[in-house]
């Protein structure tokens, strides 16, 4: 159970080979985590990463393998993470995301489906089966990594923004939901992060590494904030960014 820091003993983590979910995994054991549960497509990877959380001080480590292009495996997922912590489960992490090339998928229809399935339909359905699994707990918290990308969407990564923006307005009703429960849903948004999925790509202002996430993150899971940014100043920087005319924000981000 979490104490009143918001540490949690059991972590699972649906996306557990990114580099955020593996940074704050590492925050998260050198805290309090005890029992650790990475579900991920590379297995190699999935290995590494669990080894690495039992280096820390992990007591319990397991790993489940899936792909989140097929939505029809979320459940067997989510049933396999839980069968495997043995224990009720204080966090669950959806860390899955897929940034994709925009120009080439744009115009190519099962691209296109590719990136929306793993950023939004995978994610959803793997929510649906948590439900009444953290339900029947009476107890948890739900922690759905988003982006800042979803707040306002730019031309030259659409498809990924607006697949994170309807996966954020999903946990928004979700969180709403579950209110009076003992369940809660916290939605991440990070800026710009450098990662394996970001690689080569020109950092944003602000942009900030994989552990100043983790670090960000665990400081709002101590927190009754629904939503955390991080850095921080993402929140009054898209509070304004949001609000500008479409032809400002298109040249602002052209110049990118």
């Amino acid at each position: 159970m979490e104490n009143a820091f918001g540490q949690p003993q059991s972590v699972v983590v649906l996306g557990g080979t990114s580099d955020i979910a593996d940074a704050l995994v590492g925050e998260l054991v050198a805290a309090r985590a005890r029992t650790v549960i990475l579900a991920g497509r590379n297995p190699e990877t999935l290995a590494a990463a669990a080894e690495r959380a039992a280096t820390a001080g992990a007591t319990t480590t397991a790993t489940v393998v899936f792909d989140a292009a097929d939505p029809s495996n979320a459940e067997a997922t989510v049933r396999a993470c839980f069968d495997a912590a043995q224990t009720p489960v204080d966090l669950v992490v959806v860390a899955v995301g897929y940034l994709g090339d925009q120009l080439a998928d744009e115009v190519d229809p099962l691209a296109a489906a590719h990136v929306a399935t793993v950023n939004y339909t995978w994610p959803v359905a793997a929510l649906a089966a948590l439900t009444p699994r953290m339900l029947q707990q009476g107890t948890g918290r739900i922690l759905v990594i988003t982006s800042v990308a979803g707040i306002r969407v730019r031309r030259g990564s659409y498809l990924y923004g607006s697949a994170k923006a309807g996966l954020d307005r999903h946990c928004e009703g979700m969180a709403d939901a579950l209110l009076g429960t003992g369940v809660t849903v916290q939605i991440l948004r990070p800026g710009f992060v450098h990662t394996k999925m970001t690689e080569g790509m020109k950092a944003a202002p602000f942009a900030v590494d994989a552990q100043r996430v983790a670090r960000d993150t665990v400081a709002g899971l101590a927190s009754s904030s629904r939503v955390i940014y991080s850095p921080s100043i993402m929140k009054w920087l898209f509070g304004l960014l949001r609000h500008l005319p479409a032809g400002l924000w298109r040249a602002l981000n052209e110049s990118r």
